[in-house]
């Protein structure tokens, strides 16, 4: 069955045995082939024994993850960050208001009649662009601009100031250990997916964090944030699909306070905030975390996909109504998404909006900045 050869003088000379330790020579011939058919491990890197996944606690297991999946870049390939500029410029709002004052108009009420326009139909909403208009409007009636390049300057002064009050980061405060972050929103924002930016980002700021596959409701959520906790090397506290999600962030989060962890983030099942029964479980959750901290959770993170335009006002209005939000993410905002939304929110709510989504790299979950997003949609120079 096999074929056993035998070398030949002229294969001996080719593989010269380089001098060794004295015992190697005398090794009969047969066991030496049976050695050296045998992989040598090397002896500064002793085998670790191998632990088997079922004999840790099923909840708290996060498997090793294969080297391909996070792969260390080269610094010199990794591609310059890009601007607030370059990922908002192909938004409605930069696109219609910058085709506005570009061909340089007439300063008269037509041309404010037509930037009402333009912001209403950019998602900036009816409430905020009539303030912003009829103000301008005022100024102009008291001739305080000679010409549109003055009034586009006053417009972008005004839009920056109805989004300062808003633009507050999020601070993790040290005085709660684990910090609790609770994300919600509908289906389909990127929520799941901003957990992972955002565990990226707290863990390279050196904060010790973990993450609670609250999204019992698709088996798809829970296995996209363990991916994501994987690739992070950041456990993972999850339970099979259709569990408690109550019970599971209950679980995470006695796990963080037991060794030590800085930051809990949960996940929770996407939701339409038109259904009361899954709205309700938002409040069942606020009750249980209750149990082991009352002042949890601290923070709670509504994920707003910015290309739904006005819906996104009736959206926080229902999950303010049923967890308490007490700061926003807006996702989304490059691509097709009409860029003012974040002004009717400022507007009606006032809530901190704290990320926005300019992307889908990692760098593209952003701390809002107000002169930054305002200047990515209408620079002063329009032709830059």
């Amino acid at each position: 069955m096999f074929k056993f050869w035998k070398k030949s003088p002229k294969d001996a000379e080719k593989q010269q045995v380089a001098p060794a330790d004295a015992a190697v020579a005398d090794v009969p011939a047969e066991a030496a082939a049976d050695v050296a058919a045998q992989p040598i491990e090397p002896a500064a890197n002793p085998v670790e024994p191998i632990v088997e996944p079922a004999l840790l606690p099923a909840a708290e297991f996060v498997a090793e993850a294969p080297l391909a999946v996070a792969p260390v870049p080269d610094a010199a390939a990794v591609p310059a960050k890009k601007t607030w500029r370059e990922r908002l410029s192909g938004s409605a709002f930069a696109k219609n208001l910058g085709a506005l004052f570009s061909r340089k108009p007439k300063l008269d009420d037509a041309l404010l009649d037509e930037l009402e326009t333009a912001l209403i139909t950019a998602d900036v909403g009816v409430a905020a662009s009539t303030d912003l208009v009829e103000n301008l409007r005022r100024r102009v009636n008291k001739r305080e601009f000679e010409d549109a390049t003055q009034l586009l300057a006053a417009l972008r002064e005004a839009l920056i100031a109805l989004l300062v009050p808003v633009a507050r980061p999020l601070a993790i405060a040290p005085e709660h250990k684990p910090f609790v972050l609770l994300m919600v929103g509908v289906n389909g924002v990127g929520k799941t997916t901003t957990i992972g930016k955002l565990a990226r980002r707290y863990q390279q700021e050196g904060h010790d964090l973990m993450l609670a596959a609250g999204d019992t409701f698709r088996a798809a959520a829970v296995e996209q944030l363990k991916t994501w906790g994987e690739r992070n090397r950041v456990p993972v506290i999850a339970q099979g699909s259709g569990a408690d999600a109550a019970s599971v962030i209950f679980d995470a989060l006695q796990s963080a306070k037991s060794k030590g962890a800085d930051l809990l983030i949960a996940d929770t099942a996407g939701r339409l905030h038109t259904q009361s029964g899954l709205m309700d479980e938002l409040s069942k959750i606020r009750r249980v975390l209750g149990k082991l901290d009352a002042s949890a959770p601290h923070e709670v993170l509504l994920v707003i996909d910015g290309t739904t335009g006005q819906n996104a006002i009736n959206q926080v209005r229902q999950f303010r109504a049923a967890i308490g939000v007490t700061g926003l993410v807006v996702s989304k905002l490059d691509g097709t998404a009409k860029g003012g939304v974040i002004f009717a929110l400022a507007k009606e709510f006032g809530l901190p909006i704290r990320f926005v989504g300019l992307g889908e790299s990692l760098d593209d979950l952003r701390v809002f900045d107000p002169a930054a997003f305002v200047d990515g949609l209408l620079p002063q120079n329009l032709a830059a």
